[in-house]
């Protein structure tokens, strides 16, 4: 059995009850619905999803991952990408149609993965994915928390975040030197209208010095300086719930804005 690699970040699922329960947690999606896996490694997980009446695709960058599925789970060539899933244009996946995602990420690139699904959101309209468990605390946060960030907040613009499930290290093959997560993100049906871009760099620019107030970290961006008189520019940013934030970036949108930059 060919070993995990550094390099991919693998940690291979091994306990079977816990594979068997994230594969249950897409048990509500209709029969021929769209599913891509992402790192199905020796295909733990992938066993489960198979038996399942699902049109079922897997993108997977190792290409001894890649034959040792083909080999033990008769995976097919046109269920299998053998590519980086950063490197992948979701909208070919399942020619432009929506698709449910879902995988034990790779935990070096597991923040990679959920901004390339935001960034797609049109696409996908739920994950269930296992992260590293203060990723996924992260992902997952509310605001007034230590936890509560960057990615919180660009995630949940979009998406409701739920914790399914916990792991330990023990769970994986190696074990990593950290616990982990399944959570859940399930699309939002009323997505407010606003600038994104703006959006983005605000809720980046907030972050970056989040001990101090948003009237210094947002200076830079504002031409009209008046308006950060405003107590609330006395906060700081994990004080601001995502709601906040997407009214704050409406608001300085109509104000003089300098040209956002990502």
């Amino acid at each position: 059995m060919k070993s995990a690699k550094k390099s991919f970040g693998q940690h291979f699922l091994v306990h079977e009850s816990s594979a068997n329960q994230i594969a249950g947690f897409i048990d509500h999606l209709g029969v021929g619905s769209n599913v891509l896996e992402i790192g199905p490694g020796r295909g733990m997980l992938t066993k489960y999803l198979l038996a399942k009446p699902i049109n079922l695709k897997m993108v997977e960058a190792d290409v001894d991952m890649v034959n040792v599925l083909k080999t033990k789970l008769k995976v097919t060539d046109d269920q299998m990408i053998h590519l980086d899933f950063l490197k992948l244009n979701l909208s070919k996946v399942f020619d432009e149609k929506e698709f449910t995602i879902i995988g034990n990420f790779p935990y070096n690139i597991s923040s990679q993965i959920v901004f390339k699904m935001v960034n797609s959101k049109q696409l996908v309209p739920e994950m269930v994915g296992m992260f590293q468990l203060e990723m996924a605390e992260r992902i997952v946060a509310k605001h007034g928390g230590k936890d509560y960030g960057v990615i919180s907040v660009l995630t949940q613009a979009y998406y409701k975040g739920t914790m399914l499930m916990k792991l330990s290290p023990s769970d994986f093959n190696p074990p990593p030197k950290v616990n982990s997560a399944v959570i859940r993100l399930e699309r939002k049906e009323n997505i407010q209208n606003f600038n994104e871009r703006l959006f983005r760099n605000i809720v980046k620019s907030s972050f970056n010095q989040r001990r101090k107030m948003l009237r210094n970290t947002l200076k830079p961006l504002v031409n009209d300086h008046e308006i950060l008189a405003d107590e609330f520019f006395n906060k700081r940013p994990e004080q601001l719930s995502v709601e906040e934030f997407i009214s704050l970036t409406i608001k300085l949108e109509k104000h003089t804005i300098n040209e956002p930059r990502d």
